[in-house]
């Protein structure tokens, strides 16, 4: 391993974030990807313990902090969940959908909305307000079931659109990390120490700052900043595999990246109606029938008591968010939904 001793200031570092598992088909990925990475040229590769585990403070989260240029984040998350893990954590930037991305939407175009056709426009959003720097962070989702010359093909494609344009019908076939240039940039791997963690993370350019989340919350997870935004203020109050703030947010701006449920842990499902895909009584509907509020205030309840608190149920707040689910007009989703409902299946 070559370990830089300066600020590195290569056009692009990729960055390859290890799983939480010691699976060995996921630790040779992860080697064998950042091993093709540092081959090629002006690439320099920073290796690091699971992104979401790091805390405060870290050697990874400092290096991290030190890195100049755009970034390529490869990671065992969905990448809208690590571009804001990334950026609550101070590594700021453009988020810029790669091909794998578009290739994974695909799958599951039938299902699901457009990503961004739902938001409203009548409303700022945080990122809107408060723009991110100018470099570009693309995501790399491990979890996709591809071979690792796909996405060795994707990083060189990206550092080296109009060379690989020209070499397009000698580009990368075989599982081999060697076939690539042979001078690269240099390469760091940091290993430290973590334990798992649960918390959850702010998808700002959604966000509309408008504080459901800290009054819904009765753990202190949530604060507000100088500028009065919204911030997880601390992680580490937050109940582990407690989503509950997650389904009370109006514009579905909470994730919790390791959260089974694909539209809670950051998959890019869309506005509120990929939402309601999860959530649906086709798969894995909440208990009893609950809509997302009454599920959030059971998952709120069961945590309170786990903490020897008293229950809260649905309060105020919450039977007003719950009307205003209601009085929406109804959408394809919620007519197919009635009518599955009506056939009594």
């Amino acid at each position: 391993m070559i370990s830089p001793t300066t600020t590195q200031t290569s056009s692009w570092t990729v960055v390859i974030s290890r799983g939480q598992s010691r699976n060995p088909a996921k630790r040779s990925l992860e080697q064998s990807l950042a091993d093709a990475a540092a081959e090629l040229p002006g690439v320099d590769v920073l290796v690091v313990p699971h992104l979401y585990d790091l805390p405060k403070g870290s050697e990874s989260l400092e290096k991290l902090a030190e890195l100049e240029g755009n970034l390529i984040f490869a990671s065992w998350i969905f990448p809208r969940a690590a571009h804001w893990v990334l950026d609550r954590n101070g590594i700021g930037g453009q988020y810029v959908p790669t091909a794998l991305d578009e290739l994974s939407q695909e799958d599951d175009q039938a299902d699901t909305p457009d990503s961004e056709a739902e938001q409203r426009d009548d409303v700022d959003r945080v990122a809107t307000l408060y723009p991110r720097p100018d470099r570009e962070i693309r995501c790399i989702d491990l979890k996709n079931e591809l071979p690792l010359s796909r996405f060795v093909q994707e990083i060189q494609d990206t550092v080296q659109p109009s060379e690989t344009a020209l070499k397009a019908d000698s580009a990368v076939t075989s599982d081999d990390p060697h076939a690539m240039p042979l001078i690269g940039g240099q390469m760091l791997q940091i290993d430290e120490t973590t334990s798992r963690r649960w918390y959850p993370v702010i998808d700002f350019s959604r966000c509309t700052n408008c504080m459901e989340c800290i009054d819904f919350c009765l753990f202190g997870v949530y604060g507000v900043d100088g500028s009065e935004t919204i911030l997880v203020e601390q992680p580490d109050n937050c109940r582990k595999g407690c989503p509950a703030c997650s389904r009370v947010c109006p514009e579905n701006a909470i994730i919790f990246p390791q959260h089974k449920a694909p539209a809670i842990a950051g998959a890019d499902t869309g506005g509120s109606d990929g939402f309601k895909i999860d959530l649906s009584k086709l798969f894995g509907a909440p208990e009893g029938g609950d809509d997302a509020i009454a599920t959030a205030a059971r998952e709120r309840d069961e945590q309170l008591l786990l903490a020897g608190r008293d229950a809260r149920g649905i309060d105020d707040q919450l039977k007003r968010r719950q009307s205003d689910l209601t009085q929406q007009p109804k959408d394809d989703l919620d007519q197919l939904i009635d009518s599955l409902d009506a056939l009594d299946l």
